[in-house]
């Protein structure tokens, strides 16, 4: 009959289980508590959206906690400093963003405006709306950032209706030569309005988290069975009678 496996560990494959297994795991729940963090986020950026709309002003303007929350501003549109974002979709269709700086009543500040999604034709023939005199926007505060990948734009001043890839506020500023508020408004939906306007919830971005988890505990569990596997042998002379 077959002579039975033994288990006696090795020095030099027990010390690599020792110190990886733990290290594996310890970056495995890294990563859950990551998952979590990112969750939690997410509510609290949710729960920011629920909240009365508050009238915008540069205290407000400067706090950390502006991200996402509902705001309203009474100003006048300077439509001669629009820029278009280009390439943004909807439905399928391409067209553009427009962007409008608002001149604050009172104060002279300026905060500009993403009024939302219109089509190429009516974007790149300007004939989208553009009201005139003092106006109450209301909508979501973001902070645009730049492409992962941020390409030099070719800023030219006093260019009529520039289109740009991306948005950011020191290009804008750069451009315009205007002060801004350091955030952008999302104006909020309106009937007749000419514009798109279906602006994303905070997103979570907590599934990369739960994968990078699930990799570091399996490798943790393959060094784990590589370990036991070299600590198991056979008896030497093969078998017994």
């Amino acid at each position: 009959m077959t002579a039975s496996l033994y288990f006696r560990a090795q020095t030099v494959p027990t010390l690599l289980m020792v110190i990886l297994t733990p290290l594996f795991c310890g970056l495995g729940l890294w990563q859950l508590d990551r998952a979590e963090q990112k969750r939690q986020l997410a509510g609290a950026l949710e729960q920011r959206r629920k909240l009365p709309a508050q009238r915008i002003s540069p205290a407000l303007a400067e706090t950390d906690h502006i991200e996402y929350r509902r705001l309203q501003a009474h100003g006048r549109f300077l439509h001669h400093k629009t820029v278009l974002i280009e390439n943004r979709k909807h439905q399928g269709k391409r067209g553009y963003h427009v962007i409008t700086p608002l001149q604050l009543s009172g104060s002279g500040e300026i905060l500009l405006i993403n009024r939302g999604w219109v089509p190429q034709q009516i974007a790149e023939a300007s004939t989208f709306s553009r009201p005139e005199g003092d106006l109450t926007i209301q909508g979501e505060a973001r902070i645009p950032q730049p492409p992962a990948l941020d390409l030099e734009l070719r800023l030219e001043r006093n260019q009529a209706l520039p289109h740009w890839p991306f948005l950011t506020l020191e290009n804008y500023t750069s451009w315009s030569g205007l002060e801004l508020l350091p955030l952008i408004l999302l104006q909020a939906p309106e009937p007749n309005s000419g514009f798109i306007r279906q602006w994303p919830s905070p997103p979570a971005n907590d599934a990369m988290h739960i994968g990078y988890a699930i990799q570091w505990f399996a490798f943790a569990l393959i060094g784990l069975l590589i370990w036991l596997r070299l600590s198991l042998h056979r008896p030497t002379g093969g078998t017994a009678a």
